[in-house]
């Protein structure tokens, strides 16, 4: 399959006769970006909610259903109207299809004032809805854009790279979350609802901005450029393998992070405050950081030298940022502090030595294993998989800080997921790119399906430990589709 008419050098930027696509690829990772630090906002609203509204577990993670469920609603409709009409995207082109899905998310995003206004969990939900069908269209035009932007073999390391910035996105969200939810807008005597108005009605004016920046923008169109009728990508086994797998990761993923504040809440395993544990839900998303620019890196084309020195300075560097960005001074200026903000970030910086010290490991681990996956997309992900389960088995079997380090190191071995699932469905796929990212992305609807069964399981066993089977039994799957589900139904010079 040729996805676009030459071969490229660099990772993914850059073709062989000269046409360069950094600039593209450079204003698509701001997309990732912004999904990525708005997405993560979910995990500080299900407590926030739980709270305000007296809810129950089950009924709080109706959070992710509303706002996970609108990325299949949305991806059913689009798949639906290129399966009777033809391809939308090329129709439309990229860009168009950006500017569509900024515009749906702004709506969503002002939609918190009124439901703000009501008190009602039922028009946040809508909201929140809303907001995920925007999202959905993004990720159908964002993602196989980016895959396309250099030769097939590199996508995962493409997507691995703009994923990266995504993370960084789910890095400091929480912590910008937590402190705007919780603290800088909550006001005494409120209804605990109200703090997230202000922050959503910013998210609104930021996606209105990027709208029209895309839209005046140029960005090239690479690809097959061609409409067709029909549901041609179904034809694919490992497309509909792949379409599981991105079901069970987002669902495995996404029950993780929703839960974390929770469990490390829980007496029997850590007992912090909602506030402190949400920076360690910033840390579980840094390790998706970590990971997936160490990803970009071992499953590029780059010579095996540069590779090694790389796989060495960005761990360090992105954990140094992450350490950094865990130690922001966010209760000490909160309370009015007259002591100047970088000797507080120092004395917070070092507070945090021992935390980081305990995570250290895990990150060395991380480096092992892109090694023993020796720059292989599937075989990468199968190891990656398979060390989740081992993580999330002991963090149910064990509790204290064996469970909540387990939990939050799941962040760094689920890193690469996404990318390498995603770019392994679209490979050979030809003209159906678009449409197999359609599918692909309404698999997101795991991540609405799996958090609520979870919240179920632990509601019935009054017991949020055990409920780790779900995410559990959905990363079983997902390394299966590493080792094997990749490759069922394709020719061996396919696979």
């Amino acid at each position: 399959m040729a996805s676009i008419s030459t071969p490229t050098r660099t990772p993914g930027v850059s073709s062989s006769n000269g046409q360069t696509y950094r600039g593209p690829f450079a204003i698509m990772t701001i997309l990732f970006f912004m999904w990525g630090f708005m997405t993560v906002f979910n995990d500080i609203l299900i407590p926030r909610f739980k709270e305000a509204f007296t809810l129950d577990y089950f009924h709080a993670m109706l959070v992710q259903l509303a706002f996970f469920g609108a990325y299949f609603i949305g991806s059913l409709a689009y798949f639906i109207i290129s399966a009777t009409t033809g391809d939308p995207i090329a129709k439309i082109g990229y860009k168009n299809g950006v500017v569509i899905g900024l515009l749906i998310s702004a709506t969503g995003s002002a939609l918190f004032w009124p439901a703000a206004s009501a008190t009602s969990y039922p028009m946040f939900l809508t909201a929140l809805f809303v907001v995920g069908v925007g999202f959905a269209m993004l990720q159908i035009a964002a993602n196989p854009y980016v895959t396309i932007l250099g030769p097939e073999k590199t996508a995962s390391s493409r997507l691995n790279l703009a994923q990266g910035f995504n993370s960084i996105g789910t890095t400091i969200g929480p912590l910008i979350g937590g402190y705007l939810i919780f603290y800088y807008f909550a006001k005494a005597g409120a209804h605990g609802a109200e703090s997230v108005r202000v922050p959503y009605l910013a998210f609104c004016v930021i996606f209105l901005v990027l709208a029209a920046v895309f839209f005046f923008i140029h960005l090239p169109h690479v690809g097959e450029g061609k409409i067709e009728a029909g549901a041609g990508a179904l034809k694919y086994p490992h497309v509909v393998l792949g379409v599981i797998a991105i079901f069970m990761y987002v669902g495995g993923e996404v029950s993780v992070g929703s839960a974390i504040i929770n469990f490390l809440g829980q007496p029997s395993v850590a007992g912090l405050q909602e506030l402190e544990a949400s920076k360690y839900v910033s840390i579980y998303w840094g390790g998706l950081m970590i990971g997936r620019f160490m990803g970009a890196v071992e499953l590029s084309e780059m010579k095996k030298a540069n590779k090694q020195v790389l796989l060495v300075v960005i761990p360090i560097l992105a954990f140094l940022l992450l350490w950094v960005a865990k130690s922001a001074p966010l209760d000490a200026l909160r309370g009015g502090s007259s002591q100047p903000v970088f000797a507080l970030w120092h004395d917070q910086f070092m507070a945090n030595l021992p935390v980081f010290k305990t995570y250290l490991p895990f990150v060395g681990l991380c480096w092992l294993l892109f090694q023993l996956g020796q720059s292989q997309a599937g075989r990468t992900l199968a190891i990656f998989s398979s060390t989740v389960v081992v993580l999330l088995v002991t963090a149910i079997l064990f509790g204290g800080k064996v469970a909540m380090w387990c939990v939050v190191a799941v962040g760094l071995f689920t890193s690469i997921g996404w990318s390498n699932t995603f770019s392994l469905a679209l490979e050979g796929t030809g003209i159906y790119k678009s449409q197999v990212s359609s599918l692909l992305v309404m698999a997101i609807l795991g991540g609405a399906i799996l958090p609520p069964l979870q919240g179920k399981i632990a509601d019935l066993t009054h017991n949020l430990q055990i409920s780790f089977i779900v995410p559990l039994i959905a990363y079983t799957y997902v390394a299966f589709y590493g080792l094997k589900g990749h490759r069922i139904g394709r020719t061996a010079e396919a696979a």
